[in-house]
């Protein structure tokens, strides 16, 4: 019985192939299930109401390379009645949470604008956390012609 004595080239080669299977059992992007995960995840799995929330996201992307949003809410940014945080989640991205935004009272205006990679034609979900307690959403579809994010995740 013969047996090979493992070098350097032999060890490179077989962790360069175990990494090409540990990107191939990894999934390309999240789900519609992940996406409600992160949404119960950052709600708590409170009530999440339509409303207040408005997205402004263009219907068709030609590049999803950088996607520009803007989510205003609808509040009087005072010391009882504010918005706290934004949330915005994809539903086929390799992950599911774009984005969070922190806000207080002396914010100004509850308006965030950002630019958004985006991997494939989906739903965008905003969500908004109030002083009170409660959160309100609001979702868009759009579509996307020519993906990113897809590379090196």
């Amino acid at each position: 019985m013969r047996f090979r004595t493992l070098n350097r080239r032999h060890v490179l080669a077989g962790g360069a192939a175990l990494a090409c299977l540990v990107k191939l059992a990894r999934p390309a992007h999240a789900t519609p299930e992940a996406m409600a995960a992160a949404i119960k995840e950052a709600t708590g799995a409170a009530a999440v109401r339509d409303g207040r929330v408005k997205i402004d996201i263009p219907p068709i992307a030609e590049n999803g390379n950088a996607v520009p949003l803007t989510v205003t809410v609808e509040s009087p940014m005072t010391a009882g009645n504010h918005v706290k945080s934004i949330f915005v989640f994809s539903e086929r991205n390799p992950a599911p949470d774009v984005v969070r935004f922190h806000l207080g009272p002396r914010a100004g205006k509850p308006v965030v604008s950002t630019r958004i990679r985006l991997a494939s034609t989906q739903t965008i979900v905003a969500i908004a956390a109030l002083s009170d307690g409660t959160f309100w959403r609001d979702q868009a579809k759009i579509l996307v012609t020519l993906g990113a994010c897809v590379e090196g995740e």
